[in-house]
């Protein structure tokens, strides 16, 4: 008993620090945001005033009234210019919400995480307590320090090590020291999570107040401007609702707040209505369709038509105009004969497009993954798809296997146990 509310209020600690530490991470974000946006306020005020004026003395009024407030200049000829703080402030108020959103999604969820601490330490926690039972039947102090040393072990210090200098304890301190290794590359993971996703956000925020100070300085008169301003406007908002849809999605899943509807339902009708869509919305490529009629399986019909939907838009992304994807169904018996007459329910997914090394492969289903500079920026996207798709599968007990050449193309194939 004693041992496990140590184990916890250890766990509690290490998710308290790491909470104050994605608290203090997104307060030094939108502090320098903040001054990002007042530093182009004030810049592209300036900008306008006429160019033989020379500004002598800048200055605010009227502070305490926010609906009066405003950043005053005046210039050598004795004019006085005056621009209102609140009328500048709605321009990056819809983003400026966006973002303190998803970091309070981010920080409720990382409130939670003591739990999930505690499994991680659990096994540690199991040798703590075998090391106490030997160290009560051993001679000497032997276990009794190998217990201090690992009490004593810091589990957030990237280079802390069990060291007891033990040669018939060697074994025990490899195996302490990879499980810390791996509770690391853990943190280490969602503190990338973390800042991956601050960058996604940051980059339509600063594409947003662009626009907002062009239409500002220009688009007053010039209705191409406006057009033009307006469109990304939209474009950019689009974008960061999906990012946010698409993160909220993996937090529930990561969480297990994502519940499935199982029904059943025909797997081959709906990789065929993703094909129809396909043709429909898509006329710059070519798209093939074959599958086993009948195979039927159990499942959430909607995410499983999403993954379907990812795993096309993804083959398309890569995909030159003109190329064919292809989409089928079909029934692969288990050739390593695992089991006895067990059966997969597969879907494959195949285009003809850039392709990916084999290095690229491992990480492609990492969030935010990409798999290079130049392809990232002609297909936009926010590199949470394939995530998405992955848990999808594997909430499905399935599993995927992935097939890539450069310039040759990708094809996966995702399989599902059939169900007897």
């Amino acid at each position: 008993m004693k041992q496990s509310k140590s184990t916890s209020s250890i766990a509690r600690r290490i998710n308290l620090n790491f909470w104050a530490n994605q608290l203090s991470v997104f307060l030094a974000m939108d502090f320098l945001i903040l001054i990002l946006v007042s530093g182009s306020f004030f810049y592209w005020k300036e900008q306008e005033l006429p160019e033989d004026e020379t500004v002598t003395e800048r200055y605010f009024e009227d502070l305490l009234s926010y609906k009066n407030a405003a950043y005053v200049i005046e210039t050598d000829s004795g004019q006085k210019y005056s621009f209102s703080i609140k009328k500048q402030v709605q321009y990056v108020q819809c983003p400026f919400v966006i973002l303190l959103i998803f970091e309070g999604i981010v920080l409720i969820e990382s409130m939670f995480q003591t739990k999930k601490i505690r499994r991680t330490m659990k096994p540690l926690n199991d040798m703590a307590r075998k090391a106490e039972e030997l160290s009560n039947i051993a001679v000497g102090n032997k276990f009794s320090d190998l217990e201090h040393a690992i009490s004593n072990l810091n589990p957030e210090s990237m280079d802390a090590k069990l060291s007891t200098g033990d040669k018939e304890l060697q074994s025990l301190e490899v195996a302490v020291n990879n499980l810390l290794e791996r509770m690391r590359d853990a943190y280490r993971q969602q503190n990338r999570f973390v800042s991956d996703a601050s960058h996604e956000l940051r980059t339509p925020i600063a594409v947003i107040q662009g626009y907002v100070n062009m239409l500002d300085r220009w688009g007053k008169e010039d209705e191409s401007i406006l057009e033009e301003s307006i469109e990304a406007l939209k474009n950019e908002s689009q974008h960061m609702k999906d990012l946010v849809e698409q993160l909220l999605f993996l937090a529930r899943g990561d969480s297990g707040r994502n519940h499935l509807k199982i029904e059943e339902f025909v797997l081959t009708d709906v990789v065929r209505e993703v094909y129809e869509e396909s043709v429909m919305i898509d006329e710059k490529h070519r798209y093939r369709f074959w599958g086993e009629e009948g195979i039927v399986m159990y499942g959430d019909i909607a995410m499983m038509k999403q993954s379907v939907r990812i795993f096309t838009d993804n083959a398309a992304k890569y995909s030159k105009e003109g190329d064919t994807i292809c989409l089928s169904v079909k029934v692969e018996k288990d050739l390593e004969k695992k089991e006895e007459n067990k059966e997969w329910l597969c879907y494959v997914i195949q285009d003809e497009g850039t392709g990916m090394a084999e290095s690229e492969v491992s990480h492609i289903f990492e969030r935010f993954y990409r798999s290079d500079s130049a392809r990232n920026s002609r297909t936009g996207g926010t590199g949470l798809g394939l995530s998405i798709a992955r848990w999808i599968v594997e909430a499905h007990e399935g599993m995927i296997e992935v097939l890539s050449r450069p310039e040759f193309g990708t094809r996966f194939t995702i399989k599902f146990p059939r169900q007897s």
